[in-house]
């Protein structure tokens, strides 16, 4: 279980990250980047970024072609902004939770709309 210290870097370089990212990329280009988490090592010497983009797909991938290039680039200016002993190294992941939950939202609307066959014979039963 992280403690109180860990939560907070967590969040302070997500935040950080993410401004970091809107001032360097373009949306026209790469398509609107989000931070949805990150993942620090225990050690704080590490960070997994996971990041969403919307765009379309050439944007997508666009976006973590240019993320990996300019890595070290964000890492710097997260360690400007943060004051840490060692400023993580970062690696960024394309996350698509959003996308699976949104998915699992539609199956289950469409379950819902779906007539319960059950319900039809005990009507007519009574």
């Amino acid at each position: 279980m992280p403690n109180l210290r860990h939560e907070r870097v967590r969040e302070l370089l997500k935040r950080e990250i993410g401004e970091a990212i809107r001032r360097e990329f373009h949306v026209n280009s790469v398509g609107l980047i989000t931070v949805n988490d990150v993942d620090v090592g225990g050690d704080f010497k590490s960070a997994v970024v996971f990041i969403s983009v919307l765009g379309n797909p050439e944007q997508q991938k666009r976006a973590l072609t240019e993320l990996e290039s300019h890595r070290v680039r964000i890492q710097g200016m997260v360690g400007r902004a943060v004051v840490l002993k060692f400023t993580p190294t970062l690696k960024f992941v394309a996350d698509d939770s959003i996308i699976r939950g949104n998915r699992v939202l539609q199956i289950i609307e469409e379950l819902e709309k779906k007539p319960d066959p059950s319900a039809g014979d005990q009507a007519g039963e009574k």
